[in-house]
């Protein structure tokens, strides 16, 4: 091996990690996102599963003094 191909060669890897952290970053950035997107749709006020059974459970309150 020459030192023009040794050289070559490490300018490639070089930039094959160059690139491969770049579209880590990305991803990463997406997950986030994603992630984010979930935590709020959950934080939602969505009906329970009991009040989708009973309808009228819970939306009335009797006081008597």
């Amino acid at each position: 091996m020459d030192i023009a191909e040794i050289s070559m060669s490490l300018s490639q890897n070089q930039l094959m990690s160059a690139v491969g952290t770049a579209m880590l970053g990305k991803t990463l950035d997406l997950v986030e996102g994603q992630g984010q997107a979930l935590a709020q749709s959950m934080s939602m006020n969505t009906p329970s599963l009991e009040s989708l059974v009973y309808p009228t459970s819970g939306t009335m309150i009797d006081v008597r003094v």
